[in-house]
């Protein structure tokens, strides 16, 4: 059993994997070392924190009495700036603290396009507590707030700001909202009541320069569009946190390389979260990271676990706003739609099958049957029996009736 257990990062995934680790008996000594100053708290809560919905204290899922009941030796707000393998070491501003076993859980960093006065003060991203106090203390009523990237991060933090008085704007590069999520009917039902609801949205914007002096005051697009801006918030992507694994000479590709028991290169270095690349695949969502979670603590216990990747469903955290997006809703050979519009109620509803399979799933306005759909999509159901009123969710599984007074369904290969 793993007697020094050191890792580096307190965000979510560790904090899960932690959980089950002192939950199975683990009586190693345990080092949690974290950039920011502060333990875990759920990241997925910092928009209601944004919108004043709720308090950060509200959100802390491991506090200081947790990690002293459980003998975890903490080291926040102080990095990680490289790890020794021959020695078996962490080097940090402190000094060299000895491992056993070590689990890198560093998580993402933001992308930050680059162009000029990217640098000005004003400019944040949207990845921690730090970031989302900026954003409330610039989000004063009258305050012109930016938001680069229509995306399901972006428009969390628009949102936020927008709940708090600012002045909101979001660009985005692609020509609807939420792309890689939503299909083009879809996202403009979004940008639709997003705008009822005081935001302004920008598709097809390329952000040429953020502009100011000594703090931000506009952000250029390139087709010389200039939007005012006290706070400017990007919102493009993330990358792997990678850097420490790549320095130490892990296997790395688009993130750190690890196995199915979440083992890198090194036998005794493993990894977990956003950090890592499996099978040749990126995580962001959190039900794949709790997975990740569960394998890791049984396999620093020595039992077999091995770890699966699912599909995962995406909602978008905007209050009032009613939107579901499952699986692979993309074009392609052999794929038929089924597809509900009833504009009157503001409801749209695509379903993607492909061999008598439900593969992809797109809900806007009701969403109440998104986890009857999802459960269809992961398990892979044979929905030739019910294919005639699929469309319509569950209730309607007993016979044809047809769709709601007013309503439109189509079928389309």
């Amino acid at each position: 059993m793993t007697r020094r257990l050191v890792v580096i990062g307190a965000g979510m995934a560790s904090g899960r994997m932690l959980e089950h680790l002192f939950e199975a008996g683990f009586d190693g000594h345990v080092t949690l070392f974290n950039a920011e100053p502060r333990g875990n708290y759920n990241r997925l809560m910092l928009s209601p924190v944004l919108s004043g919905e709720k308090t950060y204290d509200q959100i802390v899922t491991h506090d200081d009495a947790w990690y002293a009941a459980h003998g975890v030796a903490c080291r926040f707000g102080e990095a990680v700036t490289r790890i020794d393998r021959d020695r078996k070491v962490v080097v940090s501003k402190r000094g060299e603290t000895p491992y056993d076993t070590l689990v890198i859980a560093t998580g993402s960093a933001p992308f930050v396009i680059p162009v000029p006065g990217k640098d000005l003060p004003g400019v944040v991203t949207y990845r921690d507590l730090e970031d989302t106090n900026a954003m409330i203390a610039a989000s004063r009523p009258g305050a012109k707030a930016v938001v680069i990237g229509g995306g399901l991060l972006g428009l969390e933090a628009a949102a936020g700001m927008a709940a708090r008085g600012a002045e909101v704007t979001v660009i985005h590069l692609m020509g609807h909202l939420m792309e890689r999520q939503l299909d083009p009917a879809a996202g403009y039902l979004l940008q639709k009541d997003l705008e009822r609801r005081g935001l302004r949205i920008h598709c097809k914007g390329a952000t040429k320069a953020i502009l100011g002096k000594d703090r931000v005051d506009a952000v250029l697009l390139e087709d010389g569009t200039v939007y005012p801006a006290d706070i400017v918030c990007m919102a493009v992507g993330i990358r792997p946190e990678v850097r420490l694994a790549v320095d130490a000479h892990l296997e790395v590709g688009r993130g750190i390389t690890v196995d199915d028991r979440m083992r890198t290169s090194d036998p005794a270095i493993f990894a977990l979260g956003e950090c890592v690349e499996h099978d040749g695949q990126l995580f962001g969502l959190v039900a794949p990271l709790y997975d990740q979670a569960r394998v890791l603590a049984a396999t620093l216990m020595g039992q077999e676990a091995a770890f699966r990747p699912v599909q995962t469903a995406t909602k978008l955290k905007v209050t009032g706003v009613d939107l579901f997006s499952a699986g692979d809703f993309a074009d392609g050979p052999g794929r038929e739609d089924i597809v509900f519009r009833d504009p009157g109620r503001g409801v749209y509803k695509r379903l993607v099958i492909e061999g008598n399979r439900l593969i992809g799933a797109v809900m806007y306005g009701d969403t109440a049957d998104g986890a009857w759909f999802f459960g269809l999509i992961k398990d892979g159901t044979d929905i030739a029996p019910m294919r005639g009123t699929l469309i319509f969710g569950p209730a309607y599984r007993g016979g044809d009736r047809g769709g709601p007074s007013g309503s439109r369904c189509s079928l389309a290969a």
